[in-house]
Formats: structure tokens, sequence, C-alpha cells
């Protein structure tokens, strides 16, 4: 079967739109309407008009598309997809946190379930996150979470002294920073760009930090010819679409030959998994409707703030 042919059948026909993040694979980001970071897709979730959302992602994606659209049908290909990022952070251990820091306001970074947006106080993404905090007073104490190294970066670039919830991405935190530099040695004109899920010894290496969309920008916009990537092999697509003539290797723990920077989560998505879901409209993510308008507040005041 043409699994792609029968896909643009269908969701012309069903009025679905196919949202995708850069961690998928080429074919699914070929093939999908939008493409892009969390903060993207997040836009894309709240403007579209479609009946229909098939999610090329994670759990946590999919639910903040059906949490901004309660209305509409949100698919998403395998409902195993998750992340680790955030696995590790658990509402009800946070609820028993933040009732020890009352006085600190919650900043969830966008990676966490709908259970810890309803919890939060304002949600961020790694392309927008330094600039919701800068929103906060100077004074105003804060509670980050899940991800200890993305709010470690901002404490360092801010001065801010955010309490850190212990959690991390499994691919970005692997990476090990004698490995990148070993890399460096055998590519002394390349420069380093990681995203800041990355732990502080690779970030530190780094010539360049940003979230995926901003490293896009990058590479597009500096002169350099040569770039070691520190973040999920899915966004070298885009990379080698993007700018087409530049050179690109990944920054893995073996020396740019093993799967650890492959998110088993993203991965998980094929395109016959988006036909079948689409054809059968099944797994539907569903939200109950006070963890909707619950967990809805913070989002949108994201969305305000960026």
């Amino acid at each position: 079967m043409d699994y792609i042919a029968e896909i643009n059948r269908l969701r012309k026909e069903k009025n679905a739109v196919i949202l995708a993040h850069y961690y998928q694979i080429p074919e699914i980001q070929d093939l999908a309407d939008y493409i892009g970071d969390s903060l993207a897709l997040a836009r894309r979730a709240a403007e579209t008009r479609a009946d229909i959302i098939l999610f090329a992602g994670v759990h946590f994606m999919a639910e903040t598309a059906k949490i901004l659209n309660p209305d509409k049908k949100v698919l998403l290909p395998d409902l195993e997809a998750g992340c680790s990022l955030a696995d590790s952070c658990d509402a009800k251990e946070l609820a028993k946190m933040k009732a020890e820091y009352p006085d600190h306001k919650v900043l969830s970074y966008v990676n966490c379930s709908a259970e810890v947006k309803c919890l939060s106080d304002i949600i961020c993404t790694s392309g927008n996150a330094l600039k919701i905090v800068e929103t906060f007073p100077k004074d105003q104490k804060i509670l980050f979470v899940p991800d200890k190294n993305l709010g470690g970066y901002i404490n360092r670039v801010t001065g801010r002294d955010m309490k850190l919830w212990p959690g991390s991405c499994q691919i970005h935190d692997i990476l090990d920073a004698e490995k990148v530099l070993e890399l460096k040695r055998q590519h002394p004109d390349a420069k380093i760009i990681a995203h800041p899920e990355c732990n502080p010894a690779v970030l530190q290496v780094s010539d360049f930090v940003g979230s995926t969309a901003a490293m896009l920008k990058f590479i597009v916009e500096d002169p350099c010819r040569e770039y070691i990537v520190a973040t999920e092999t899915g966004i070298l697509h885009q990379m080698h679409k993007v700018a087409p003539a530049k050179t690109f290797y990944v920054a893995s723990n073996e020396g740019g030959s093993c799967a650890c920077n492959d998110c088993p989560h993203m991965k998980r998505n094929t395109v016959e998994k988006l036909y079948r879901c689409l054809k059968d409209e099944t797994p539907e993510i569903t939200l109950s409707e006070e963890v909707i308008a619950k967990a809805r507040k913070p989002i949108e005041e994201m969305l305000r703030l960026s």
C-alpha cells in the first residue's frame, strides 16, 4: 500500500492536520502539514481549523494540542511514545514540593504531563524559556520543573537562583563532553551547537546553545561550514534541507556511530502507524474537563508572553 498517498487522501477527506516534531523520522517530517519545535507546534495547535489533529510526536505534545483544542479530536499514532523527561516528574510529588515552597512560582518546561501543567503558574519551551523567566521580578522565587539542565542553563545565563526539579532527558543528558571535544579535534573548523537539555559540561564547550528552531536559524545565518550537533538526530534532516552546502556531525558517545541520540519514543512513530491512526481515528488523546481547564491557563499565558 502507498501509505503516503492514503494519508494525503484521508487528511483531505477528514479535514485533518498533521503536526510533526523535528525529531521525527524524515519520511514523517516530509509529509507533515507543519513541522517545528514545541513552541511552534503549540502555536499551530492553537490556531488550527482542522477537525482532527494528528500529532506525530510524543504523548505530552499531543496532550498540549488537546488542551488547546478541547473540542477537536487529537490523535497520537503510538500511545507508548512517551518522554523520559516528562516521566521524571510525578504530579503528586510536585504537589508536595509546591506545598513546601509556597512562595515559589512554578515554571514548567512544556515537556511534562498535563497533570504537572495543572500545578504550574506558567509553561515555557526551550525556545522561550529565557524570555519567560525574565518576565518574573528579580526577587520572585521560582521552582523550575522538570529539566535540571535547562533550568541550570537559565540560572547561569540570567544570574537567577531557581530551585530545580532533578529531571533530565535521557537523550541529551547522556552526551559526554569529552566525546564531543574528541569529535571537535577531528573537525577543528566545526562549531559545536547544543540543545539546552544537554548536561552543563556539554553546554560549556559549545559555541551556540539553543532550541531546535534556534539551531536551524543559527546554521543558516552563521558563516561556518561545519557543525557538531548535540541533540536528537531527527533535526539533521531539516539542517540538510535548509543548509545543503554545509556539513554536520552527530555529537554522540561513540564517535557519531551510536544510536544514543535517537529518541526511542520519537522513533516509535512510523508512516504506517500514521496511516492506521488517521484511518481508524485512534488512539485518541482524552483529558477531563477539569484537567483541560487548569492546564490551559499556564499554556495560554506562555503563548501570550511569547
